[in-house]
């Protein structure tokens, strides 16, 4: 059994690769450049975003020239302030860690990416009294939804990701907004992210307010995303989690298959 677990978490790691690293990683992207194995995109209000599905057989010497040629790309714009570098833990990546560092970048804490069948997800789960799960389209809902998970993050609420939000719900790229309620005010949010010519569909930004935590609510919206992602064909869920919410994930039946840590440089 251990065996068929660790072929099964290799083929879903697999799919992951050859799938999701790829123009669906960057689906709301104003422009991709290519340089060798990067892919440099460039994000409205000043982001930069490096990935790659992988570096090939590039030594310590390769990327410790990769890393200066990337940020020359992103230096010679004065629009943009801060990138993105977004690292994997199974990839093949002599120096980068070091690299980074000597470029300015700043690493964040290192999340789980999750990956298991949308059907274990997709079970019901009781909500506490007076709430209520929704998808949201509105500009006023989206605001709103915005404004709470920047609060629950620690971040100031701005108006930057609920623009960036109703962008991509007008460009109708298979996104999807969610929602639980409790007396009229949102408790937790997260985005269902359908990929389109995969077998994926990604749970993203979840977010519950403190006071509501512990009560199965979250959990609840993640069942709800699950539901609609089988009803759009698609069979497998992936999240890069944090440790609030990897264990809510691992006991839907989501297996930790590998590690990703973003490196950030601002200007």
């Amino acid at each position: 059994m251990r065996q068929e677990n660790a072929d099964t978490e290799e083929r879903r790691l697999a799919a992951y690769d050859l799938q999701l690293r790829t123009d669906a990683e960057t689906p709301s992207a104003i422009k991709v450049a290519q340089h060798g194995p990067l892919r440099l995109a460039t994000f409205l209000h000043g982001r930069g975003f490096v990935t790659y599905q992988n570096l090939g057989e590039a030594d310590a010497d390769a990327i410790r020239r990769l890393v200066p040629q990337a940020m020359t790309h992103y230096q010679a714009d004065p629009e943009i302030n801060r990138v993105e570098w977004k690292t994997r833990g199974h990839d093949r990546a002599p120096g980068l860690h070091e690299a980074l560092l000597d470029n300015g970048f700043i690493p964040d804490e290192p999340e789980s990416i999750m990956i298991g069948e949308a059907s274990a997800l997709a079970v019901d789960v009781p909500l506490p009294d007076g709430v209520t799960l929704r998808q949201v389209h509105e500009e006023s809902d989206v605001r709103a939804m915005s404004a709470m998970q920047d609060e629950v993050f620690g971040d100031p609420v701005s108006d930057e990701m609920a623009e960036a939000l109703l962008r991509r719900l007008a460009a109708d790229d298979g996104m999807e907004l969610w929602v639980g309620e409790a007396n009229g005010q949102i408790v937790t949010a997260g985005r269902l992210e359908t990929v389109r010519g995969t077998e994926f569909a990604g749970i993203w930004g979840g977010a519950t307010r403190k006071e509501w935590r512990g009560l199965g609510i979250y959990r609840a919206l993640t069942a709800a995303r699950a539901r609609s992602a089988l009803s759009k064909g698609k069979t497998l869920i992936h999240s890069d989690s944090t440790e609030y919410s990897r264990p809510i994930l691992e006991r839907s039946g989501l297996v930790k298959v590998s590690t990703t840590t973003p490196y950030r440089w601002t200007r």
